[in-house]
């Protein structure tokens, strides 16, 4: 918990009442935001973004499974979320786990959609191989590195990144296996697909991107994902003021105009990152 003096809290509040936030940031500015993609090259794809203070990191495996029976011709996705005490140091024993379990949920949720898979940022089908017997599982984790506010914006867009920069083998299936059988299959060592990230979300608060301080004296919030089309992936609540629906609708309007800025600033930042990898690439 942030321990703030009573001129500080009015302060913050007053200022955010002006459209003047302490840092000097309008209430619909983000800080500015930096992209890092391959920082870990065990993983499928990994990427690091530092939204202000805050800094995570996101990596993605790409592992052969078999399909749920329900979902015969989608893959799985598992996202797990770990907030390092050394980050922050209210993350330390319950905090952070609570705290985990809440971030991997709402991304959880805000990826893959419901139980049906409707409104999923990630095209499940696309990781399936053999209907019903092979498929892609992709396990994502995050780190949270520097915690100073709005983790699951900063969490949403390393997932993306590194999703982009995730490269799936292409794998090539014996046409001899029996439909009884388990198919036998060549996983590629040259060639690979790149995920396609067109569908996956970003998140934001009504108050965009805001700061620790500034988090310790919401009573609520909600974070809304939107997806290119500007279509909601997700919706999370905290806190325990009640909020009227009015404000809620209010809040969904401004989530799909700055999510479209946000989306076009990270596309162009991954876009930066991996031109970088590609010229280090060419220079070793």
């Amino acid at each position: 918990m942030v321990g703030l003096s009573l001129g500080e809290q009015n302060f913050i509040k007053g200022g955010i009442a002006q459209d003047l936030r302490t840092d000097g940031r309008k209430r619909l500015t983000y800080r500015p935001i930096s992209v890092e993609t391959g920082v870990i090259p065990q993983a499928s794809g990994s990427a690091r973004v530092k939204l202000g203070a805050t800094d995570v990191i996101a990596s993605v495996k790409a592992e052969l499974g078999k399909p749920n029976p329900s979902h015969p011709d989608k893959g799985k996705v598992y996202i797990y979320v770990d907030c390092s005490p050394t980050a922050e140091p209210t993350f330390e024993g319950r905090g952070g786990e609570e705290l985990s379990l809440e971030l991997s949920s709402a991304l959880q949720r805000c990826l893959l959609g419901g139980k049906s898979g409707e409104g999923a940022g990630i095209d499940l089908s696309s990781l399936s191989i053999v209907k019903g017997k092979v498929c892609w599982d992709l396990y994502i984790d995050g780190l949270v590195v520097s915690s100073d506010g709005n983790l699951l914006d900063a969490l949403g867009a390393a997932i993306k990144a590194a999703l982009s920069n995730t490269a799936i083998p292409k794998v090539q299936v014996a046409a001899n296996a029996s439909s009884d059988e388990q198919p036998e299959v060549d996983v590629s060592d040259e060639e690979f697909l790149q995920f396609d990230t067109t569908g996956v979300p970003v998140g934001r608060h009504y108050i965009v991107d805001a700061t620790t301080e500034e988090e310790s004296q919401m009573s609520s919030a909600i974070s809304v994902s939107i997806n290119r089309q500007g279509r909601i992936c997700g919706l999370t609540k905290r806190g325990g003021a009640g909020l009227d629906p009015s404000v809620i609708l209010d809040m969904i309007s401004v989530a799909k105009h700055v999510s479209e800025q946000l989306i076009n600033k990270l596309d162009s930042e991954i876009a930066a990152a991996e031109a970088r990898d590609e010229e280090d690439e060419m220079d070793s």
